[in-house]
């Protein structure tokens, strides 16, 4: 039988859709392109904004047209919190949540001996007690950089997120497993490893004795070879001690941190149940950019909350401006029911929102163009990722600058050391690093 996946939404999704892939071709599915004729298509589904729920029921509705004798199977975090909105389309068959996400090939199994065609809903609550798979990975896949899922849940409840009610309490992998998967990685080939989670700073949590520091250490200590090690996130009340001092002294962690801020106004921040204020985020950042040179340092920021006046906007313009980072990304709030910000008023409306996102987006090029500026004579280690054309290839430094690269020679998951010339124009270290 033939099976199609389509992933919306985080990093941590895609994970999980590669973990699915492993379970059915163990099963004897073949994998195809989601454009094609399949015998089962899975949706992995996000909910995070209007706009995904908005992409994960036209993705279903596609999937149904192209075979509508094939099994359709929503997953993920819509199907977890909105699982009687998914069920109003006709052709759907199986609505399955996060806590039975990782059974689908049974469920699927099951379903196709019933030879029933009605909807099926799997959408439990997910326990504390849940936990993580550990993942088998059997062939090198699409992205030349592999990532590991550490962790899952939120308990934060920050008051526009959904998050917390899609993938419920915090759960660790067990450090074991974490340390297996990595070696995993390596022997197929990937020489960058991202560890991600829902909430990776919060790693052991759960675990007595364990943080994401630690987990950190016992990786390098225990694991060793060329390898890069990157961080997906972190939030900033979890940037330790610990960490910056991995970041400063090992050479196989990348320079650089994703650390949200979401708003430069206090008064926004405490709407948000965000737990830190412009002054801690700014210095901390200050300080980062101190400790580790060329640090590339990375953030969220949402425009719109309900109530977000201009004033509050234009505290956020400024904070921006002031901060030593590289990039931002921008997000227009988006009304969850169920989150405590869906009560509050006045709601920005959405002309307004894109006016604000629009501005801040012209901030991050400038950022951007202004980091990279400053890398000039620098020398950078960059993993080759992807080949764009003809002796063309691109690829991403430790601290997340993208390069073109020339070479006559194939070096797709290669290491090529560079020094970065005027206006990020790559010149490489040394002749034997690539035949140019």
């Amino acid at each position: 039988m033939k099976v199609a996946f389509h992933t919306l939404g985080c990093k941590v999704n895609q994970v999980e859709t590669e973990q699915l892939k492993e379970e059915f071709i163990a099963r004897g599915y073949e994998l195809v392109d989601f454009t094609r004729e399949a015998d089962v298509y899975i949706i992995n589904t996000c909910t995070v904004t209007h706009t995904s729920d908005r992409k994960s029921r036209s993705l279903i509705r596609r999937a149904i047209r192209s075979n509508p004798l094939a099994i359709i199977a929503a997953v993920g975090c819509m199907a977890q919190v909105n699982a009687d909105q998914l069920a109003g389309i006709e052709g759907l068959n199986l609505i399955v949540g996060n806590r039975d996400k990782e059974h689908i090939v049974d469920i699927i199994e099951e379903y196709l001996a019933a030879g029933s065609h009605a909807c099926r809903i799997f959408a439990g609550p997910l326990a504390a007690s849940t936990s993580l798979k550990i993942a088998a990975y059997t062939r090198h896949h699409q992205r030349t950089r592999g990532f590991i899922k550490i962790q899952d849940g939120c308990e934060n409840f920050c008051s526009y997120c959904i998050v917390p009610f899609t993938r419920g309490p915090v759960r660790s992998k067990k450090p074991a497993d974490v340390l297996l998967e990595i070696d995993q990685m390596l022997s197929l080939g990937y020489k960058e490893l991202v560890l991600t989670g829902i909430h990776t700073g919060l790693y052991g949590y759960d675990i007595p004795d364990w943080d994401i520091g630690k987990l950190l250490q016992e990786i390098f200590t225990r694991i060793k070879g060329r390898y890069r090690l990157r961080l997906s996130s972190i939030e900033p009340l979890e940037v330790s001690e610990t960490l910056i001092e991995i970041a400063v002294s090992e050479p196989g962690f990348c320079r650089h941190l994703h650390i949200p801020l979401q708003s430069g106004s206090d008064d926004i921040l405490r709407a948000m149940n965000r737990r830190y204020d412009r002054y801690y985020y700014k210095k901390m950042l200050s300080d980062i950019s101190k400790q580790i040179p060329d640090i590339a340092l990375t953030t969220d920021i949402m425009v719109g909350f309900p109530t977000e006046s201009e004033s509050d906007f234009m505290q956020s313009v400024e904070l921006l401006q002031e901060l030593p980072v590289y990039d931002l990304h921008v997000f227009k709030y988006s009304l969850r029911r169920g989150t405590d910000a869906a009560l509050l008023s006045p709601q920005v409306n959405e002309a307004e929102k894109q006016r604000r996102s629009q501005l801040l987006i012209n901030i991050a090029r400038q950022k951007k163009s202004e980091f990279i500026k400053g890398l000039d004579n620098r020398e950078l280690e960059v993993l080759v990722e992807k080949k764009t054309g003809p002796d063309r290839y691109q690829g991403l430094s430790d601290n997340y600058v993208q390069v073109e690269l020339k070479s006559r020679q194939e070096i797709t998951g290669e290491f090529v050391n560079i020094v970065l010339g005027v206006n990020g124009t790559p010149i490489y270290k040394a002749a034997s690093d690539v035949n140019r």
